[in-house]
């Protein structure tokens, strides 16, 4: 079994002959030529195995799937050149007219458009969204014509997490392709595959990238899934990651041990910090103590990572925004993941014609590397607005 240094530093990598570069050669090109027109016939026959055309593959790219399948306990990955194109392949990958999807409550805000909003309802798909919280609701929404279950634990604002087991069991026991959003995690705190999902997905611009400098999305799973992927709607629709893009995000692994513990670590100290705030109502963070699945969590869950919510005392929209634009050490931004900490308030959202069922005094947070004093002393000199 290999382990995460190896799998990091050297899976793929000692395989170039006589030269032999510490940092992966980035393959910047579109196009691979052929000596003869056999060479040419057999290649062609074959794109999934041969060098023909970087839409399909490039030794860059995929050198980061070796490496990310790798990570995930997957046989293989695609990357993908964000994640959101990610999502939509591994999902159009999987469902047809007339098909029904139970996804969970709330999701990623353009994986709710994809799937109950403005693009799938157009070709037949039925979607349910539920609180997927509750095993037994998410069981009892699934009907005779469901072909995918669509999970994101935890999910992207208020952090329900899904039993992955016990859907994962479920769902194979009925033949239903299960699909995961693992960005919060990473696959060293969570792995999916693990407990019986069959597809994962990530927004690599976040954690895998951890630099705040490219877009890029990755899907693993069986080698048969991921093949079938390949040959159907990844090179039809040509969502593909750019080879310097596949360098940043090979770049951005080398670090992804040490800026997950800093992370995780700098993230409990704040939490603790919060969890005793007269100013927060309510704390959102899985592996608090006071995350009603707060056992679940560490059941499926190696560690938490850097993103919470609090929910202010206050509802006055002036007070948050204050908290808000005060704050140094916290930049305000869409997005998390990054070296840098992020701040984002649910008022940004909720207005008239953008409701998103948050409630208004709603604040996520994303820790970055920055010291952990700095940013307490931060937040502590800021409270006084809320």
């Amino acid at each position: 079994m290999m382990d995460l240094s190896y799998i990091i530093n050297i899976l793929g990598e000692d395989e170039g002959g006589d030269v032999n570069p510490v940092s992966p050669p980035i393959y910047q090109t579109s196009n691979y030529y052929f000596r003869t027109v056999e060479q040419f016939r057999k290649a062609i026959t074959n794109e999934r195995d041969n060098w023909i055309y970087s839409r399909g593959n490039n030794p860059t790219i995929n050198l980061l799937c070796r490496k990310i399948a790798a990570l995930e306990g997957a046989e293989d990955a695609l990357v993908f050149a964000s994640g959101m194109a990610a999502i939509s392949t591994a999902v159009l990958a999987n469902v047809k007219s007339g098909d029904h999807i139970v996804c969970v409550q709330n999701p990623y805000s353009w994986t709710e458009t994809l799937l109950n909003r403005n693009i799938l309802p157009k070709f037949g798909i039925e979607v349910s969204m539920v609180d997927a919280a509750d095993t037994s609701a998410l069981i009892d929404a699934v009907k005779p014509n469901t072909s995918i279950i669509y999970l994101e634990s935890p999910n992207s604002w208020t952090f329900e997490l899904q039993d992955l087991n016990a859907i994962g069991q479920f769902a194979e026991e009925h033949g239903i392709m299960t699909i995961i959003d693992n960005s919060y995690s990473t696959p060293l705190y969570q792995q999916p595959i693990s407990l019986g999902i069959d597809l994962v997905v990530h927004t690599a611009s976040k954690y895998l990238g951890g630099h705040s400098d490219c877009v890029a999305g990755v899907c693993c799973g069986s080698k048969s899934m991921i093949d079938k992927i390949f040959l159907n709607e990844f090179l039809t629709l040509g969502g593909i990651m750019a080879p310097f893009n596949a360098w940043l995000i090979l770049r951005g692994l080398r670090t992804l041990p040490v800026r997950m513990e800093r992370t995780s670590r700098t993230t409990e100290a704040i939490i603790s910090f919060l969890a005793k705030h007269p100013k927060v109502k309510m704390l959102f963070y899985p592996h608090h103590c006071s995350h009603p699945q707060h056992e679940l969590a560490f059941r499926q869950m190696k560690k938490g990572s850097g993103v919470f919510t609090i929910q202010t005392v206050t509802e006055d929209v002036d007070k948050i925004e204050r908290f808000c634009n005060s704050l140094t050490y916290w930049r305000m931004a869409v997005s998390w993941g990054g070296f840098e900490s992020l701040v984002i308030p649910s008022c940004t959202f909720v207005r008239p014609g953008l409701y998103t069922g948050l409630p208004i005094n709603l604040i996520r947070f994303s820790v970055g590397l920055e010291e952990p004093e700095s940013l307490i002393n931060d937040l502590e000199k800021c409270m006084q607005f809320l």
